[in-house]
């Protein structure tokens, strides 16, 4: 049925995976010569005392904690959602099909925003509690 795309999509692939090849490499290349361009300027009298691990224990990344937040109240929405629709819409109480999905859908969709929103409202929270403890 879609015989008419198969050939240029299988073409457009080829050359995108020739094109990504030869960009690699060309890339590797110039890395090469800057690093080369550079090591040519700098002595190991440069780099004294600046070498080492930066330290974590000073700063807090909260980003984590908001996506697995996020994703919690995603999850927690959609449990909810199903259940709503399990217990609270009867399959006989509309007419048609139509709107029993339409108001699935709302259902679904209402539960996921407000869940993913309460999770958010929790990583803001714990974000203000850690950093006033940390000061």
């Amino acid at each position: 049925m879609l015989d008419f795309i198969m050939v240029p999509t299988v073409m457009a692939i080829i050359c995108a995976g020739i094109y990504g090849l030869f960009e690699l490499f060309v890339r590797r290349n110039e890395r090469m010569a800057i690093i080369e361009k550079i090591g040519d300027k700098l002595d190991a009298s440069a780099f004294e005392g600046k070498l080492g691990l930066p330290s974590y224990t000073k700063k807090y990344s909260f980003s984590s904690l908001k996506a697995g937040l996020l994703l919690a109240g995603i999850g927690l929405g959609l449990l909810v959602g199903f259940l709503i629709n399990i217990n609270a819409l009867p399959y006989n109480q509309f007419g048609n099909d139509w709107n029993m999905r339409e108001v699935s859908g709302i259902v679904y969709g209402a539960s996921v925003l407000f869940f993913g929103g309460l999770g958010l409202i929790l990583s803001f929270i714990i974000e203000i509690s850690m950093s006033k403890k940390k000061d």
